[in-house]
């Protein structure tokens, strides 16, 4: 019998098990990696073969289908045998985290791996971003420039061992190294390269760490106030690697959900809610929650055998709005004081995976290393390409029934970032085999950088160029992840380019992927300057106070006379995050954004301590919830700064949320969704929740995709997809 079996089958010693189990029946056949699937010839008791795979599957390997056909047996015993081109379709593991068993050599001083920071085994270490091409084979990965030593050969030939067949075996006679480099870029002789990185680290200086995907700016928490003035991040928040988890306990007050994140072998940075104390307010200024993450390489977990801080600060190495950088001469443009490299080269730029949690829900900030690559299943035949907005991009690819997710990518003012938004969509082509594309999808934005990139791909193709409206997109990515064919969806973020040439951001959208309807939405205010108004949120209050004929304040008259010279003349904006900036600003919060999404972050700090007063009613014309009266109101009501701002967002979102029960109820649906950017806020999304629950529907939020921007192409592919059946 021939069994052809899909999933994650490569690169995780799937081959070695199915050779162990097949001898240990006596069967004879061959086992062959094909392209992106794996094929297995036995001569008998197929069935029982493969009840025993399912039972014995290696930790990383999943089993999606298995196909059986009838077939000829040649030769004795079971082999394993060489690779085949084969049929295309991702089947290799994420990046996992060092698993024990590695770990346990690398501290065992009679072990030949002893302090060894690549030492890894098939149930663990790099994978996606080495590898250059199916089927999984050394020569198609990073791995090819190190061939292996006798001792390694050995392990690989040998069945009983834990590297049989193992693609990245190495150890350190023949596997990459790391070396130190100072800030012009000599290198450092003499010691370990770890070690001395490490002293410096303790000693105060910045330094620069390359890692599996990517390289990570670092310091120690002392040095925190140097960093922020070199690296000119006077209040972003960063994440700190913690040493274990008993130190993410001492930062922070992880949930056990969030304990399991930090944990799991995909090793994410997740938020969670810090402890008072001055480390805490200087990692991340005026949040609740800081990021943080356990080691994942054996780079990190040495760096904490030689130093003796129990957290650091790491965050991903790159210039202003450009990638992460991946080579030692880009590196060296940050000016920092040390470099530790190695010199196995990174084939897929990854950046750390970040999350946070609600209820069971995973939010996904930016969802890329350890969760790349991964598939949903769609219900649409064909090919297509989703392109992402303007921030926070990703691609998505999806072949026959499945949709992949690039990478995070990053933010699109560069052509850098569009240049590695190609890239990476390239490469998930490469590996489904997506080679006829039936349509690339793209923002309804006329400004947006990387629709240049989608016009060129859909003429080279031949392929239908779809245009998608940003939140109907934010919608249709729930829709695909939820099993949903229809819902009616809250879809609040910032700013998205609306059907009417306005920006929009504050909608209550009855969407499927054939069409939506704009069913309410917050009352537009003019943005003064335009992007202007989105990094001074003053202007946001003074158009909000114009519009109910109160004088404004925080200018000058002159600079006053010139906003309202300007104001007839403004684009307008819906959106439901500028009226948390307005609302961040008005309450002193935060009058100026230095990052993006911060007024808004910095007022969930106040929501999530306030209790909702009575009084204020949010008015709903027609299907426009009016905000300028509601902002008066709020002037004129007494209460703590957290009571009125929580009162206030939660007027706004009930007059949404009766919006979007009345159209559902209507159209017969029994499911309300929230998605976009503001739905990261766990106030935001707890309020919501339970108004919908209060109605008797089911409440929908995201758990896969990101709830942000960087869910937005796996939307338009989906859409694009259902436009072409």
């Amino acid at each position: 019998m021939k069994i052809t079996v899909h999933g994650i089958v490569q690169g995780i010693g799937f081959r070695p098990t199915v050779y162990r189990i097949a001898n240990s029946m006596g069967l004879r056949g061959h086992v062959q990696n094909n392209g992106s699937n794996v094929v297995i010839v036995v001569d008998r008791e197929a069935e029982e073969f493969v009840r025993r795979l399912r039972q014995e599957l290696p930790p990383l390997a999943r089993l999606d289908s298995v196909e059986m056909t009838p077939c000829d047996v040649l030769g004795d015993g079971f082999r394993i045998v060489p690779s085949s081109t084969g049929e295309k379709g991702v089947g290799i593991p994420n990046d996992t985290a060092v698993c024990d068993d590695c770990l346990r050599e690398m501290f065992d001083p009679g072990d030949r791996r002893y302090l060894y920071p690549f030492t890894n085994c098939t149930n663990c270490g790099a994978r996606f971003t080495i590898i250059q091409d199916l089927p999984y084979d050394r020569v198609r990965t990073s791995m090819r420039d190190f061939p292996m030593d006798p001792e390694c050969r050995n392990e690989y030939d040998e069945p009983s061992a834990r590297r049989f067949h193992h693609q990245t075996i190495s150890c350190p006679r023949c596997g990459p190294s790391f070396y130190l480099l100072d800030g012009d870029g000599n290198h450092i002789d003499g010691g370990d390269p770890i070690q001395t990185f490490a002293e410096r680290l303790h000693d105060g200086a910045i330094g620069v760490a390359k890692s599996w995907g990517g390289m990570h700016i670092c310091s120690t928490l002392p040095t925190l106030p140097r960093l922020r003035t070199w690296y000119r991040r006077d209040q972003k928040p960063f994440a700190i690697m913690v040493r274990d988890l008993e130190a993410a306990r001492r930062y922070g007050m992880p949930t056990q959900f969030e304990e399991r994140l930090l944990l799991s072998p995909h090793r994410p940075v997740v938020l969670v809610r810090k402890r008072d104390g001055l480390i805490g307010e200087r990692v991340s200024p005026g949040l609740s929650t800081v990021g943080m993450f356990l080691p994942y390489t054996g780079m990190h977990h040495l760096l904490f055998h030689y130093i003796q801080e129990d957290a650091l600060v790491m965050t991903s190495a790159n210039t202003p709005g450009e990638p992460m950088v991946l080579r030692d001469t880009d590196a060296l443009e940050l000016g920092a004081d040390l470099y530790l490299m190695h010199d196995r080269e990174i084939l897929n730029r990854c950046d750390d995976s970040v999350i946070r949690t609600y209820k069971d829900r995973t939010f996904f900030i930016r969802r890329s290393r350890g969760h790349i690559p991964s598939s949903l299943d769609v219900p649409l035949k064909g090919q297509a390409i989703g392109l992402g907005a303007q921030e926070n991009l990703c691609g998505a690819v999806a072949k026959d029934g499945r949709m992949f997710n690039t990478q995070y990518v990053g933010d699109g003012d560069s052509m850098r970032v569009i240049d590695f938004l190609e890239s990476a969509v390239e490469h998930f082509r490469k590996l489904l085999g997506v080679d006829h594309p039936q349509a690339v999808a793209v923002d309804l934005h006329p400004g947006y950088t990387n629709r240049k990139l989608g016009k060129r791909l859909a003429l080279r193709e031949g392929a239908e160029l779809v245009e998608v409206q940003h939140h109907w997109a934010h919608a249709a990515a729930l829709l695909v992840e939820s099993g949903e064919e229809e819902m009616v969806a809250l879809t609040l973020d910032g700013t998205g380019y609306g059907a009417d040439g306005q920006a929009w951001g504050g909608e209550v959208l009855r969407a499927d992927l054939a069409s939506f309807d704009r069913v309410a939405h917050l009352q537009p205010i003019p943005l003064l300057g335009g992007e202007k108004a989105v990094h001074d949120p003053r202007r946001l209050v003074f158009a909000l106070d114009e519009m109910a004929g109160r004088p404004g304040q925080y200018f000058t008259d002159a600079e006053a006379a010139v906003l309202r010279k300007i104001m007839p003349h403004s684009v307008t904006s819906s959106g439901f995050g500028r009226l948390l900036d307005a609302l961040s600003c008005y309450l002193g919060v935060c009058q100026r954004r230095t990052y993006d999404g911060e007024p808004a972050m910095k007022l969930e700090t106040l929501l999530e301590r306030g209790k909702v007063l009575s009084g204020l009613d949010a008015e709903r014309v027609g299907g426009t919830v009016m905000t300028v009266p509601m902002f008066q109101q709020l002037r004129e009501m007494r209460g703590s700064r957290e009571d009125l701002a929580v009162t206030f967002v939660a007027s706004a979102l009930r007059s949404l949320v009766e919006a979007a029960v009345d159209e559902a109820r209507s159209k017969g649906i029994d499911a309300i969704g929230l998605t976009g950017g503001v739905s990261y806020n766990g106030v935001v999304c707890s309020l919501v929740d339970d108004m919908v629950s209060e109605q008797g529907l089911r409440f929908i939020c995201p758990d896969r995709l990101p709830n942000g921007d960087g869910g937005i192409a796996s939307g338009q592919c989906a859409i694009a997809l259902k436009r072409m059946n």
